[in-house]
This record gives C-alpha cells, structure tokens and sequence, in this order.
C-alpha cells in the first residue's frame, strides 16, 4: 500500500516571530516558517496507517527550497520513505486552485498510485481548507473529511472512517470509501498503539527514521514545472483567481490588563466578587429560558 502526506510550511505565527511591513503586509522573508500545524495529524493518521498495514509512506509539498526542512521534519515524523517538493518560480503565489492543479500532476508522476493521501484540515495562513478536496476533484477520487479514526480492509479495497459532525451537537458519522481515497483528519484525531506488535512495529520504524533522517535529501525529489508538464499560465500567481489585496495584522491583546486579587479567605472580598458576577448569571439563566 503506498499513502501519500501533503504538507505545507507556513509562518510562524507565535507572538515575536510575524514580520509585518510598515503597511500591515506580512514579509514571509523575515518570518520563519515552520510545518502547518493541523499537518501533523495528517502525518500521524499516516503513520498509524503504516504501522498497522505496512507500506510505504511519502510527502509531498509544494513552495519554496526552504520547504525542504518541514519535508525532514515530515519524514522524523511519520517515518516517511521518499519526500517530494514541486518548487520553482512559476508556481510562486499560487491560490488554493492553482496550489492543487500542481499538487494533482506531481502525484499523477509518481511511479505508484496512492491508495490513500492524507490532508490536514486546514493551513494557518489560508484557513480555507480547499487544497486537499481540489486535489481530491483534480484526482477524481473520493474524500471523506473531519477523519477521527479510520481502518483499511485491503482486501476489499476499501477505507473505513470515523468522522466528527459538528453541528448543534457533535456526532460520529461512520463512512465506507473505496481506495484511492483522500483521507482529511480532524484536529480530535489521536493514533492508537494498543498491541504489542503494533508498538514494536512503531519503534523500528522511528530507529531506521533516526538513520534515514539526516541524509533527507538523498531521498528527497524536486520536480519544477517543466519536469510536470505545466503551463505557467495554469499555475502560481498567473493561474489563480483569487488574489489576495492585503493582510491585516491581528491586534495584539493590551500588555497589562487591570485585575483585583482576591484571598479565597477573605470573606467580605468573595462577597464582592459574587456580587460582580450575579448579573451576568442573571442574563444567562434569562437567555436559557430560566
């Protein structure tokens, strides 16, 4: 079985690490970037996949060559066996339409098909969610979203997965796919080692990683758009139609904020906390229908 991971860097959006310019623009240049956060559950759906199922896995990113070092973090990660990175100019300030045309034909270069492709749900600088299920379309394959478990029947042919519904209440919809399939996992998502087997499997496969790891690029391709076949005018900035104007900074909260301490034993203190807070309980049992 051969799964795929599509990963992404993205800014460092931790306090002290954004660079803005004096016009409220983000300077990717001088911010550093690191792995898309809600990636990591992608990796670790597919690592759970392998270790259960064997196979191989492989990464897969579009961007600049400084993506090279979230595709190592990758393979630390999921114990990847081959990294791919789609990267020159021409691709540059692709929108989440153009991002996905390129990520479809390096995956239709591969010498394997997926069986299965793993998406995070969404990056932390677009927050559209749209590139994986435009790879899905672009495929035409099935994609089942929000993954909170998922299992392979490799017989069958088949996944099954548990996925999250968020709506007034939370509920667990139980989905049946045939492979390939994009699997998108949800943030709730948490592998599961629970055998023996599983977890020996699981630490030979972070051993041979650790040997594997700091030669990275010996087991890294990049495929520019010429190696992919692809028109410029199709992909990167000339390809997208959605452009982006402008990126507002968000406020930052103000350093000090005014608070009273009050002693858990002070009785006349409490008094007047309880106090403060009865009108607002007061609204909230009105807004309930109390």
């Amino acid at each position: 079985m051969h799964m795929v991971v599509l990963t992404k860097g993205v800014p460092d959006f931790r306090e002290g690490q954004v660079s803005f310019d004096e016009d409220g623009h983000l300077e990717r240049g001088k911010t550093p970037t690191v792995m898309n956060p809600n990636d990591k559950h992608a990796l670790r759906g597919a690592l759970q996949t392998k270790v259960r199922h064997g196979g191989d896995v492989s990464v897969m990113s579009m961007g600049p060559p400084g993506y090279k070092e979230v595709l190592q973090e990758a393979m630390e990660s999921v114990y990847a066996d081959e990294l791919y990175l789609l990267s020159d100019r021409e691709m540059a300030a692709a929108d989440t339409w153009a991002t996905a045309i390129t990520l479809t034909t390096g995956l239709e270069k591969l010498e394997q098909e997926p069986d299965l492709l793993f998406a995070g749900f969404k990056t932390a600088d677009g927050e559209t969610g749209h590139t994986g299920p435009q790879t899905a379309w672009g495929l035409d394959i099935p994609m089942v979203t929000h993954v909170v478990a998922l299992d392979v029947d490799e017989e069958a042919g088949t996944v099954r997965a548990k996925r999250l519904v968020e709506g007034d209440i939370e509920e667990i919809e139980t989905v049946e796919a045939p492979m390939p399939a994009l699997i998108v996992m949800d943030p709730e998502f948490e592998p599961s080692y629970r055998t023996a087997g599983a977890r020996l499997t699981h630490k030979d496969l972070r051993a041979d990683t650790q040997e594997r790891a700091p030669d990275y690029e010996d087991h890294l391709t990049v495929w520019d758009h010429q190696a992919l076949n692809l028109d410029p005018d199709f992909i990167g900035l000339d390809g997208s139609p959605t452009i982006v104007e402008s990126v507002d900074p968000i406020p930052k909260p103000p350093a000090e904020r005014e608070a009273t301490m009050v002693d858990a034993d002070d009785a006349e203190g409490m008094e007047s906390v309880l106090e403060e807070l009865q009108p607002h309980a007061a609204g909230a049992s009105e807004a309930a229908g109390d």
